[in-house]
């Protein structure tokens, strides 16, 4: 589907969190499952996106994780034992891992393997980038967190950083947010691989979150608890429906590589339905392609997913309108009733406004405004008076 010898998109943590949070788009269901690169696909569309993080933002993340994890990633450790367990012993000589293997299945195996024996060996160990494996929709998807940390009683921890600050103790609620949606990712696939021991560890569901100290380079940390995105990201991933049912569906030869001709790619896109709603902008690079196509349907999903809830059976703008105006929909249905009321309302508003002005203009002005003479070039008289118009208006004093 995504074109000969185009190799794949591999699904991050981001793209998952984004995904789970659309559930019902099938569009970036089969995309995301075949690997498809979006913001290529995108682009070929005539639909660019400027989604995505800049290179200068890029580099200082890599340039903080990197401060972070050095000397043997004394600093994490440290951030670890004091906002989560510090009851436990000090993190001194902490095991590092090599978790190095060819391909991601045999780095996600080798992940497995040190999470095992650092259970086992107990104390404390840190797991740069380890590599994690997650079944979406039917397709494995491979996770690489920033860190996993094993605590001396066994348990596990998520380590989320960040470039973003965090000033006098706390950082944008938005971008706390969306990183803890992109833990919540985490958290399930460790749960997978911990599953599968005997007896499984406990996978700590407060994730620490480093970011810089105020405006400097220094990391700072808190932990955030997850639990209630972890639980909504496993309900909204168990409800999407699996890539090969929408594969299945698809006509015969339908492929997504972007040097095909844009008609045939859009007749391929528009082949799998998509749920656009405002949020997509923010998540997805095909993004500015569906609210195009939105705009041009009429669909009310443009407007944001709660007026689309409130409205029921009607899909269209046009439904809508006609509904207000009662010209179609049954007048016993609450939200056919609550337009046509809200339109009721509307007219007697605009009626009320309208009258006034129309009182202003038809018998009040002052001085500061022009007088309606009988000159229309709109040129001043001997008197000084500036003609505009044919009809004079008496000037009267204001009620």
């Amino acid at each position: 589907m995504r074109g000969q010898d185009v190799p794949a998109k591999a699904l991050d943590a981001r793209a998952l969190a984004a995904l789970a949070a659309n559930p019902g788009c099938r569009r970036r269901a089969i995309l995301d499952g075949a690997g498809v690169d979006k913001a290529a696909l995108a682009s070929a569309l005539g639909s660019p996106s400027g989604f995505g993080q800049s290179q200068f933002a890029l580099t200082r993340g890599n340039a903080f994780e990197a401060k972070v994890k050095a000397d043997g990633g004394a600093e994490l450790l440290r951030l670890v034992h004091a906002r989560l367990d510090p009851g436990a012993e000090p993190p001194s000589g902490a095991a590092l891992p090599d978790l190095s293997a060819p391909g991601p299945e045999g780095r996600t195996a080798r992940t497995a393997l040190a999470l095992r024996e650092a259970v086992r060996a107990g104390g404390w160990t840190l797991l740069d980038h380890p590599m994690l494996a997650l079944d979406v929709a039917g397709s494995s998807a491979f996770l690489e967190p920033d860190a996993v940390v094993v605590h001396p009683d066994g348990g596990w921890t998520v380590v989320e950083i960040k470039s973003f600050p965090m000033l006098d103790g706390s950082a944008d609620p938005a971008k706390v947010g969306a990183a803890a949606r992109q833990a919540a990712v985490y958290v399930l696939a460790l749960e997978d691989v911990a599953r599968r021991l005997d007896p499984p560890p406990r996978v700590r569901h407060r994730v620490l979150l480093v970011c810089p100290k105020d405006f400097s380079n220094l990391p700072t940390a808190c932990a955030v608890d997850v639990r209630k995105q972890r639980a909504v990201t496993a309900r909204q991933l168990a409800r999407l429906t699996r890539v090969e049912e929408i594969a299945d569906a698809l006509p015969e030869g339908t492929c997504f590589a972007p040097d095909r001709p844009a008609e045939e790619l859009t007749a391929a896109v528009e082949a799998v339905p998509a749920v656009y709603a405002p949020e997509c902008l923010s998540a997805c690079e095909l993004a500015f392609h569906c609210r195009e196509r939105s705009r041009a349907a009429g669909a009310v999903t443009r407007l944001g997913r709660p007026l689309r809830a409130e409205l029921g059976g009607l899909t269209t703008v046009e439904d809508v309108l006609a509904a207000a105006r009662g010209e179609t929909g049954d007048p016993d249905d609450p939200t056919v009733a609550a337009l046509r009321r809200a339109a009721t309302l509307r007219g007697e508003a605009l009626a009320h406004a309208v009258l006034p002005a129309q009182s202003r203009r038809d018998g009040c002005s002052d001085s500061s405004r022009p007088d309606d003479s009988d000159g229309s070039d709109g040129s001043a008289g001997p008197d000084g008076t500036r003609h505009t118009g044919t009809l004079t208006a008496e000037v009267t004093p204001c009620p």
